[in-house]
């Protein structure tokens, strides 16, 4: 399966429906993330609890970001301890592109950051025009999981020019 999601879609098939299913690893990449409330049960809920719960089942997450989220994501965060040990997470200020992958099973590529407005979770009207591609795809998954990979390892720090506004340069400096 390889579809073109958009919009709404994105919400509800990478972040309600493929993201909760996640039993070995979730691995997520975003330039921006934000606060973000997801539908369960009738009522909204922080995203970071969907987190919390697939730490508490012993799946491991990774996540990339490019920048620091605001105040409001880092108040929800703190709610939840077990995502201050239990996710790893790397901020590296040249991560652009947007990724799911659940299980090496499943993965999303597309343009949406890990926001509200961007994963399609805000209203019709204040919601942001995205697409991307969700697929079952080996040879697709593969490709996006060494792109995740490659950043992960640090294989391109020693020779990035950003390092400056980088916090984990010298932790990747010990890895890589």
């Amino acid at each position: 399966m390889i579809d073109y999601i958009s919009d709404i879609e994105i919400y509800e098939r990478v972040i309600c429906g493929i993201v909760p299913k996640a039993k070995r690893f979730l691995w997520i990449s975003t330039a921006d993330l934000k606060d973000m409330y997801v539908v369960q049960d009738g009522r909204g809920r922080p995203f970071l609890q969907t987190l919390s719960s697939l730490i508490s089942s012993h799946v491991e997450i990774r996540l990339l970001h490019a920048k620091e989220p605001g105040v409001n994501f880092r108040n929800d965060f703190d709610r939840y301890p077990n995502l201050i040990e239990g996710m790893e997470r790397i901020l590296c200020p040249r991560v652009h592109f947007k990724s799911v992958i659940v299980d090496g099973e499943i993965g999303y590529i597309g343009s949406a950051n890990l926001t509200g407005a961007g994963m399609g979770a805000k209203s019709q009207t204040r919601r942001n025009f995205e697409g991307g591609i969700i697929s079952d795809a080996h040879e697709i998954i593969d490709k996006i999981a060494e792109q995740f990979d490659t950043i992960w390892r640090g294989d391109n720090c020693r020779a990035c020019q950003r390092k400056q506004y980088c916090a984990d340069y010298k932790d990747m400096l010990l890895i890589s």
